[in-house]
């Protein structure tokens, strides 16, 4: 079953489908010190680091995860969650995680290394080079005023 995003459900919402359709354009690999002015960036393994410069989406976050494709699989990852197209289910997930804004050890008991259908990202998971690469989008967090209580509590 293919994930619920990766450009595949026209009904999910759609920040820019352009940039995610030609996100390669929009990805630059090199050292964490020459993509220091990267939107967001995700660090390798080997000390390559791979840098998103799309153009900025008003109203939506940004967030990418890279990993090395021929990488291998730590064992204890490979027995909880299994071999085939690890990579990309990883990524996808780190991703998500980055977006809500949750540890990955919390999405794992939740989610495993799934994307939640009902959730608002969208995302295209893509090979780049010798890596697997997730881009992905969500709505922007509401910024929360720190004199005002939060949802659902009174002061």
């Amino acid at each position: 079953m293919p994930p619920p995003s990766d450009l595949t459900q026209l009904a999910r919402p759609r920040p820019v489908p352009g940039q995610l359709a030609a996100a390669e354009r929009h990805l630059r690999i090199g050292v964490p010190a020459e993509l220091t002015d990267a939107t967001t960036r995700s660090h390798l393994d080997d000390g390559r680091c791979v840098g998103w410069y799309g153009p900025p989406t008003p109203g939506w976050r940004v967030a990418i995860d890279a990993e090395r494709a021929q990488a291998p699989v730590p064992p204890a990852l490979a027995r909880r969650f299994g071999v085939p197209d690890f990579w990309a289910r990883w990524t996808r997930a780190e991703c998500c995680c980055k977006l809500a804004d949750v540890p990955v050890a919390l999405w794992w008991r939740r989610h495993g290394l799934g994307t939640p259908a009902d959730g608002s990202a969208v995302w295209r998971t893509l090979t780049v080079a010798d890596l697997v690469v997730t881009v992905g989008f969500a709505p922007a967090l509401p910024l929360r005023h720190p004199d005002l209580p939060e949802a659902g509590r009174g002061r």
